[in-house]
């Protein structure tokens, strides 16, 4: 027997699952469409920009747990599931952070990184589940996504990081949300109703990413991995990043091709330690030394030799 879905009120009162009145997009023309989508789109840059103090807030505490040795952790279901999991992931080869300092979950797991995996937004116990399996403590920040600010899953992996002691900060695209009301630090990027009714894939998860963007680029750059801006811990997998990391060697030091090649060998690939040993002439063994008494900050280690 099938049960005939039941409105939720709650839902529909939500901003990002309100109608824009009066629009049609079914009668306008490619052109007409990518302007109305540019235009619909405009107020994401404003909506991020509102909310600067919580992402300020939040970011002194994800340092400061970061600096202790602890986890930034996102988790989130469906499209905030995988731009966690995106951003998470990047900060391997750009930041030379692993899992133990950056990670992602994501309700249903890696299946639901390309397919919907039924239910999984749903399950509060799941979301409990897999923040109690990836040892969560006191130490670590849990940041969960959710554009509705309702999602059970998200609701039950902050509840349990809560009561793992851990810090915990919601980003949701809804005002007075529960996500909001469960968390220490709230993230709330208002940017009502989407291009597609209810398609929270689009302004919603924009305004998502470019948080998670802030949230990890910032916390790196106060934790010494850019220096000016460049990525001085960059991770070279593959030779894109060996040829980006010979650039941020001759850029940040003036050493000619030759000099800055023998430096990143010497230094086993790592472009922050070229830079030290070229810059305080110094071997590459004595500049990794230096960096690792100075927590791997780079200019401090400059501004002391």
């Amino acid at each position: 027997m099938t049960t005939e879905p039941q409105p939720d009120d709650e839902l529909a009162a939500l901003e990002t699952e309100t109608s824009r009145p009066g629009v049609r997009l079914e009668l306008l023309g490619t052109d007409e469409l990518i302007a109305a989508q540019l235009a619909c789109d405009r107020g994401v840059s404003d909506a991020v920009e509102a909310a600067a103090d919580q992402i300020a807030a939040a970011l002194e505490t994800v340092v400061d747990r970061l600096r202790s040795g602890g986890r930034m952790l996102y988790l989130g279901a469906g499209t905030p599931g995988r731009l966690a999991v995106l951003d998470a992931a990047e900060c391997v080869p750009t930041f030379g952070v692993g899992t133990e300092t950056v990670d992602a979950l994501i309700a249903g797991g890696d299946t639901a990184l390309t397919r919907a995996v039924e239910g999984a937004e749903d399950d509060g116990d799941g979301g409990a589940d897999d923040v109690r399996n990836a040892a969560v403590g006191g130490n670590d920040v849990v940041v969960g996504i959710s554009a509705s600010g309702r999602t059970p899953y998200v609701l039950g992996a902050v509840a349990a990081a809560h009561a793992a002691g851990a810090t915990t900060v919601g980003i949701t695209n809804n005002a007075g949300s529960r996500l909001a009301a469960a968390v220490d630090h709230p993230i709330e990027t208002l940017t009502g109703p989407e291009f597609v009714t209810g398609s929270t894939r689009l302004k919603a998860g924009t305004a998502q990413k470019r948080v998670l963007n802030m949230l990890s680029t910032i916390a790196m750059i106060q934790l010494g991995k850019v220096h000016g801006t460049l990525m001085v811990d960059v991770v070279a997998t593959n030779e894109k990043l060996r040829v980006r990391s010979m650039r941020i060697v001759t850029e940040a030091t003036g050493a000619e091709t030759e000099q800055a090649s023998r430096a990143l060998t010497d230094a086993g690939g790592n472009a922050k330690t070229a830079i030290a040993a070229i810059l305080l002439q110094i071997p590459a063994a004595d500049a990794a030394a230096r960096l690792a008494a100075s927590a791997g900050q780079l200019g401090r280690v400059l501004e002391e030799s």
